[in-house]
């Protein structure tokens, strides 16, 4: 890590990673979808951020912008001060082979030629890059396996001939191997029973402390993110809802989304805060008419709480200001939400029935 990343880690100053208003459209003509809409995140050193939403809130997609596999429509990804969004030709390939954003993808070997050896798995993305001989490619493999509980034994074996806990292992192996200074996984442990599913979560928390590398780790579970995490991000339909430290997002959520999530994984403990149920924050056909159109609120078609306020979409906007701290909050303080009524909607849904008359 630079000295410069380093110190913006410790100072708070400065995110390693920035990303700014960016927006994705996949597909052409008719078939274009925008899957990103105004996505604002910052990453700072040392830091494991949660991102959590259903199926197609763009998860994968803002991910796959962020190293480079989609390019945005508009907005930026700025990563250790250069705009890597913006970059073309040669400049693109020498950052992409860097190796300074890794993503660890979901069961990841099971694409790759069952012939290949652990070995040629975690040192290809080495060999490709170059500058290094035999011995050196050896010796960074071994360590990358060494970090994550696996030993030399395994160097010989193809995928096939290992467990499913040891693949993802390898898998993370494999992107250390290249010295990252960022660490996406998307759905890291969903593949797993619960006893390596522990493991790799422990694995990913001493990854973060030894290295203060920034972990950010994708999941529909937010249980998995409750004992590691130190922010969730929240997603719905392209667009980040709530983004806040997850002790607090967590007892208290400041949109109802969050709080639909949290209800419908009771695997999530109370943490202190009220806990409302599913039927609570699901609309009726007893709740007044939505705002509609182009505009509204994006939540707003299922949301029980809209008020003709929600016709637009609301900013992410701070909601609490740390005691004794005035208008300036560090990283570790900022809880934001898109959501108009964040003030008044709980005690809303306190009030009304858990279970239908």
């Amino acid at each position: 890590m630079t000295a410069a990343v380093r110190k913006a880690g410790a100072t708070g100053t400065a995110p390693l990673l920035a990303i700014a208003g960016v927006d994705v459209v996949l597909g052409r003509g008719w078939r274009a979808n925008q899957v990103l809409s105004g996505v604002d995140l910052d990453i700072w050193p040392g830091q494991i951020v949660g991102l959590v939403g259903e199926t197609g809130s763009g998860k994968t997609t803002l991910a796959r912008t962020i190293v480079g596999l989609v390019k945005p429509r508009a907005g930026r990804v700025v990563f250790d001060g250069t705009d890597i969004s913006g970059l073309r030709g040669a400049a693109r390939k020498r950052e992409r082979r860097s190796g300074h954003v890794q993503l660890v993808f979901q069961d990841p070997l099971r694409s790759l030629d069952p012939d290949l050896t652990v070995a040629e798995i975690v040192g290809e993305g080495l060999r490709i890059r170059g500058g290094l001989d035999a011995g050196q490619i050896r010796d960074r493999v071994t360590g990358a396996l060494a970090k994550v509980g696996l030993d030399a034994t395994l160097l010989e074996r193809a995928p096939g001939q290992i467990s499913g806990g040891q693949r993802q292992r390898v898998s993370i192996a494999r992107a250390l191997a290249a010295g990252p200074l960022l660490l996406l996984c998307d759905e890291p442990v969903s593949a797993l029973d619960a006893s390596n599913r522990n493991y790799i979560l422990r694995l990913l928390a001493d990854l973060r402390d030894s290295l203060h590398l920034p972990i950010v780790i994708i999941s529909h579970d937010l249980s998995s993110l409750a004992g590691i995490a130190d922010r969730v991000v929240v997603l719905y339909r392209g667009r980040i809802v709530e983004d806040g430290p997850v002790s607090r997002v967590f007892s208290a959520p400041r949109h109802p989304y969050t709080a639909l999530l949290m209800a419908s994984a009771p695997s999530v403990g109370d943490q202190g805060g009220q806990r409302l149920s599913v039927r609570q924050l699901r609309r009726t056909s007893a709740d007044p008419p939505s705002p509609d159109g182009e505009g509204a609120c994006v939540f707003a078609a299922r949301c029980p709480f809209a008020a003709a306020v929600c016709a637009r979409q609301p900013p992410l906007t701070l909601t609490t200001v740390p005691p004794g701290k005035g208008a300036v909050t560090t990283p570790a303080d900022r809880w934001t939400a898109a959501c108009h009524r964040h003030r008044e909607w709980g005690e809303l849904a306190s009030q009304r029935p858990e279970h239908p008359q």
